[in-house]
């Protein structure tokens, strides 16, 4: 594996759920991989699951890691061909990466949507830089479209706690205070569309995700009929996609607030979130706080999920 950014990355998802499990029950089995070996974890947005579990899972297949959080000690880095670089950004990505690229043997990249230019954001840019440039194998912490690491530890949790073959997934939208990006709702999605459930988003009009991410996805405007019988309920806030209101927040309806209201409707059903969470606008303490919340466990999992693929990139090198 020299990337890692979407579902078919990973290949047959059986397998790869099944490797996740292995790894979980044996972390330290794998740590001649990662001898003498360094992991370059480039950070250009806050994090907190995402540092800790990707650099743990590096240090479990027994990887030096490196973490470069560029807006904190770095040189501000310009980002665009063609500019004069005459404001207050000191290093082109051009030749940062390189460099970068020579000192480790993978690269980890967080980098979110801007906002400002749709093209510039779907075209994942800065991610695509690294890939073309760096010289090394490269996965997604995050990207402007994709929070892939996610959605995989996601699925595992859920591969977990089913009860049943063909569990209802439900993937909804509720308000929050900031436009958020994409890309956690275009993973999630990403990857229940190849897993075996019964796949559900729901949300207000105007909040239609990406056509390459939804694919065969049931889109549902009736929040409560979509929770009827649901099994697993992830709850995401996204800005609108679609033109003329890309990045926007266009609805500030806090009747999608994930309540025991929605959740008495389904079938029992376990509640997700990526995490970090706002409490009483994405979802009720009464709620996140329940014997159905997995927002712990699944977070857990990013552990796995990382180490399965920093495992499988150290397979191919």
């Amino acid at each position: 594996m020299k990337t890692f950014i979407r579902v078919q990355d990973l290949g047959n998802l059986q397998e790869a759920l099944q490797e996740a499990f292995e790894v979980k029950k044996n972390r330290f089995g794998y740590q001649h991989l990662g001898k003498n070996k360094t992991l370059l974890m480039v950070f250009f947005n806050s994090s907190l699951r995402t540092r800790l579990s990707t650099q743990k899972a590096g240090m479990n297949l027994g990887m030096n890691t490196i973490v470069l959080d560029i807006n904190q000690g770095a040189w501000k880095l310009e980002t665009e061909r063609g500019v004069v670089m005459d404001g207050d950004k000191t290093e082109h990505i051009l030749e940062a990466i390189p460099v970068m690229g020579n000192y480790c043997d993978l690269i980890g990249v967080r980098s979110f949507a801007q906002f400002e230019n749709k093209a510039y954001d779907y075209q994942e840019t800065i991610l695509q830089q690294f890939i073309q440039y760096s010289g090394r194998p490269v996965f997604s912490m995050e990207s402007a479209t994709a929070h892939p690491l996610q959605a995989f530890a996601d699925l595992i949790t859920i591969e977990e706690y089913r009860k049943k073959p063909h569990p209802k997934v439900v993937m909804s939208w509720a308000p929050h205070p900031k436009a958020l990006p994409q890309a956690v709702p275009n993973s999630f999605a990403d990857f229940m569309n190849e897993a075996d459930v019964e796949f559900v988003i729901t949300h207000p009009k105007g909040y239609e995700l990406a056509p390459e991410f939804v694919r065969n996805a049931r889109i549902e405007y009736d929040q409560m009929k979509a929770f009827e019988g649901a099994d697993f309920v992830y709850a995401k806030n996204w800005a609108a996609y679609q033109d003329p209101n890309y990045g926007k927040i266009i609805c500030t309806d806090r009747s999608w607030t994930v309540s025991s209201r929605q959740m008495a409707v389904t079938n029992n059903a376990y509640f997700m979130h990526c995490l970090p969470v706002r409490r009483n606008m994405i979802v009720t303490d009464e709620v996140i706080e329940s014997p159905q919340s997995l927002v712990i466990p699944e977070a857990a999992n990013r552990e796995i999920s990382a180490e399965v693929v920093i495992k499988r990139m150290l397979e191919s090198l």
